[in-house]
């Protein structure tokens, strides 16, 4: 194919860890089931404060695929 053509899917990895896991949490899962995955964007970041600390991530990302023809 001289011209990829991609889509864009959004999704939401969670984590008690940190940003980066919780990235690659909803990347690992996605492979699962979507193929020729080839990129991310990060658009969100948020998270659960509990007794004034940090208790869990959220992070939303637009994540690329090129489409088979």
């Amino acid at each position: 194919m001289k011209d990829p053509v991609y889509k864009l899917i959004e999704l939401t990895g969670t984590s008690t860890t940190s940003i980066e896991e919780a990235v690659d949490q909803a990347i690992k899962r996605a492979h699962k089931t979507v193929k020729n995955l080839c990129w991310f964007q990060v658009i969100e970041t948020r998270g659960n404060i509990t007794k004034g600390k940090v208790d869990h991530w959220q992070v939303t990302l637009k994540v690329g695929f090129s489409v088979e023809d």
